[in-house]
């Protein structure tokens, strides 16, 4: 099977991997002496119901804990909902992330797609999509809505994303938000659903979350979700599997909710050097989109690129680095890329190469 999404670093030779939107600050101090601890119980099964991390969850985000639910990673959700849902007609922003479309494909869903408009920044415009529902006439029963958006790092203000779950609401339609790249933002709460999601009248809706990213905890496999709709809420606790996060994650995601310095330190280190690399990529002739979030998105609109499908990704493997190639998102070809944001030395250095890799090909 190919390689879906970024941090390939099994099949290529890579010293700097720019595909993966990690948290570059790596894992927390807490989080790693949790996982040491947590070494000597390697041997009992983990908690099943995640006890003690929903109860953490629960107080962090001030939800009931019956209506916190892990697993593992979010993409272990994502298929969940499907399955709990059992939609028949699903709606999917394009470009977006791809687990959707494969969980929705792997329950016989049919797919409808809403493309974004490239000359308005691939941004999402909810009244357009709202009249274009009701024009559709489909009877769509769920919908994604990854905000940041991945790849693009768009992001909606909380308002304007309120107003439409009132709209998917009164249309029952199921709406999944992913947030998990919410907390790179500069103002999170300000493009949160959270508070809203406390409603009751916010049944329809699935809030999900993970530590993959912003706590640097991709290879311990940790996502989360909130909903206060208990007939999908149980119904995803009976189809999971009943050890699907291990002991090790549980333990990591108690201590990472107590860091809240570093996921300070990390906004603040994401906000200087994106614009560090906007601005590099820009002075390097890349047509370098709007991104809010903790990656970049961009298109290589040399000539030589638009010739060649994949040009700039071929040509920095050579020099060991990996970036994401968008070429597999729906409405984007091999001129588009992401990148993540690290820190200013790697990002020094990746330039550097970036424009020795452009010179070279003039």
């Amino acid at each position: 099977m190919e390689y879906q999404h970024g941090g390939d670093i099994y099949t290529n030779s890579v010293t700097m991997d720019y595909s993966a939107n990690i948290n570059p600050l790596g894992l927390p101090r807490k989080v790693k002496e949790a996982l040491h601890e947590s070494v000597e119980h390697c041997s009992c099964y983990p908690d099943s119901r995640c006890q003690a991390l929903k109860e953490s969850l629960a107080k962090f985000h001030q939800v009931p804990s019956e209506a916190v639910i892990c697993g593992n990673g979010a993409a272990d959700l994502i298929f969940q909902i499907v399955q709990a849902v059992k939609p028949v007609h699903a709606l999917l922003i394009a470009p977006s992330f791809l687990e959707y479309r494969q969980a929705l494909l792997a329950s016989s869903c049919e797919i409808t797609y809403f493309d974004l408009d490239e000359t308005n920044g691939f941004c999402l415009e909810e009244k357009k999509l709202e009249k274009w529902i009701e024009e559709s006439k489909i009877p769509f029963q769920i919908i994604f809505l990854c905000n940041p958006n991945n790849p693009t790092g768009f992001a909606v203000k909380k308002e304007d994303m309120a107003e439409f779950l009132d709209f998917c609401g009164k249309k029952e339609i199921f709406c999944v938000v992913d947030e998990c790249f919410n907390e790179f933002l500069q103002e999170p709460e300000s493009y949160s659903v959270l508070e809203d999601l406390k409603n009751e009248e916010y049944g329809h809706v699935f809030l999900l979350k993970a530590f993959t990213k912003i706590y640097a905890m991709a290879g311990l496999r940790l996502g989360y979700g909130i909903c206060l709709n208990r007939k999908i809420s149980d119904r995803m606790e009976e189809l999971r599997q009943p050890w699907s996060v291990s002991s090790l994650a549980q333990a990591a995601g108690v201590a990472a909710l107590k860091e809240t310095g570093y996921v300070e330190q990390t906004r603040r280190l994401i906000s200087c050097e994106r614009e560090f690399l906007k601005q590099n990529l820009q002075k390097l002739g890349f047509f370098v989109f709007e991104s809010m979030a903790n990656y970049i998105f961009f298109r290589d609109v040399r000539q030589a690129a638009l010739e060649k499908e994949n040009l700039l990704y071929h040509q920095l493997l050579e020099q060991k680095i990996l970036i994401r190639s968008c070429a597999n998102y729906r409405g984007l070809d091999g001129t588009y890329y992401r990148i993540c944001v690290r820190q200013r030395e790697e990002n020094k250095e990746f330039i550097s190469i970036l424009g020795s890799v452009c010179r070279k090909t003039l």
